[in-house]
């Protein structure tokens, strides 16, 4: 027998780790005195620690190693849970990579602007969600202002008379595959939490917007009128980190209505598009 100091020594862990596994169970002391409650060790029971330490070394928890230990897995078991562990480290390898990508870009985006940028860009998930919508090709970029007014106030007519409040922010899309300042194919809408509308309105839509697994964003918080500065600096970031938009452009209102807004009034707007890796 030895004792909880000495066989810490020879495995090579600490006496808290060595206590840890006897409260997980995973390596129960050969015996306890029963006066002094002081744990002694066996020699022969050092395979079983290394075991767990391999274990612990490529990754796996606790838990998982005592459920591995406890079940006693046949080779194919094993096997199976190591190509899962490989997989999941080949993904975290694959993350950090691009973490690594993002931070030499933000280092190069410094040192050519001489200081650091007022947009912070972000990678995130967006759920599917119900929209009701309207859709229009705005001839001019003149023409913006009018054209949205007109789609919003159809919208919220056909809102009302559905009896149906929006349960999330105004939205807006644009579809042309390319920035253009003609023919600009726009869409506005609401997000709501049901798919039908009571009233018949040829002039909105309700659909489901499809989830989108990778969108970058970046908040904008200012003049309605200074918004491209956002815009130009999202698009920046997407080029310095090797990356092409995706779909469809989106921009959410996070201060309320359009219709209610006053020209001068500062607001604050999500700017979100769908990216992909540009292909080498």
């Amino acid at each position: 027998m030895l004792k909880i100091g000495d066989f810490s020594r020879l495995g090579q862990v600490s006496v808290r780790t060595l206590r840890l596994y006897d409260e997980l169970e995973l390596l129960k002391p050969a015996r306890i005195d029963r006066f002094s409650g002081y744990r002694y060790y066996s020699v022969e029971q050092l395979p079983r620690l290394n075991r767990i330490l391999m274990l612990k070394d490529l990754g796996f928890s606790l838990e998982q190693i005592a459920r591995m230990l406890k079940d006693n897995l046949s080779a194919d078991e094993m096997r199976g849970m190591l190509l899962a562990k490989q997989a999941e480290l080949e993904q975290e390898l694959e993350e950090s990579r691009a973490r690594l990508d993002r931070v030499a870009a933000r280092l190069r985006q410094i040192e050519q602007e001489g200081q650091v940028s007022s947009y912070e860009v972000i990678l995130k998930k967006v759920a599917p969600q119900w929209v009701v919508s309207a859709r229009q090709v705005v001839p001019t970029i003149s023409d913006m202002y009018p054209y949205r007014r007109a789609l919003f106030s159809a919208l919220y007519r056909v809102l009302e008379r559905s009896l149906i409040e929006p349960t999330g922010p105004e939205l807006v899309l644009y579809h042309n595959a390319e920035y253009s300042d003609q023919d600009i194919d726009m869409e506005v809408g609401v997000v709501v939490d049901t798919p039908h509308l009571k009233a018949n309105a040829a002039e909105v839509t309700i659909r489901e917007l499809p989830a989108v697994r990778t969108m970058a964003s970046v908040i904008y918080q200012g003049s309605p009128q200074d918004i491209g500065q956002a815009m130009t600096a999202l698009y920046y970031w997407m080029g310095q980190n090797g990356f092409s938009s995706g779909g469809s452009y989106r921009e959410i209102h996070l201060y309320g209505r359009e219709l209610e807004l006053v020209q001068c009034d500062p607001v604050v707007i999500e700017l979100q598009t769908p990216i992909e890796k540009t292909s080498v």
